[in-house]
């Protein structure tokens, strides 16, 4: 019985341990586009993230960020338009940032959980 009871008393710790870790939030981009798009993230401490040369088509790998507000732009090759979408991010959580293919380039944010 005691073995039992330092089973579950230290199976309990492991997990409280490895459930409160934080994972900061990470974001990669999705181009459902044709053509090349180059995307900038402007956080709100200030810092620029650039994700460039994703092609049509393809999705760039994730990138770790920071919690909080953000601006992202995508220039889209041999467009006029540059369409802007401003999200917040959160631990624990990736995103993607959609370069939807429509007429009129737009962005759309996904989120799902780590």
């Amino acid at each position: 019985m005691k073995k039992l009871l330092l089973l579950f008393t230290v199976l309990s710790f492991f997990i409280v341990l490895t459930g409160c870790k934080d994972e900061p939030p990470s974001i990669r981009i999705k181009n459902e586009r044709q053509n090349k798009a180059n995307v900038q993230i402007q956080q709100t401490n200030s810092n620029t993230i650039n994700i460039n040369d994703v092609a049509g088509g393809t999705t760039s790998g994730y990138q770790d960020v920071a919690e909080g507000g953000k601006t992202a732009t995508a220039v889209i090759q041999s467009e006029q338009v540059s369409p802007s979408i401003n999200f917040s991010t959160s631990n624990d959580n990736n995103y993607t940032i959609v370069i939807l293919n429509e007429a009129t380039p737009k962005l759309r944010v996904d989120v799902s959980s780590k």
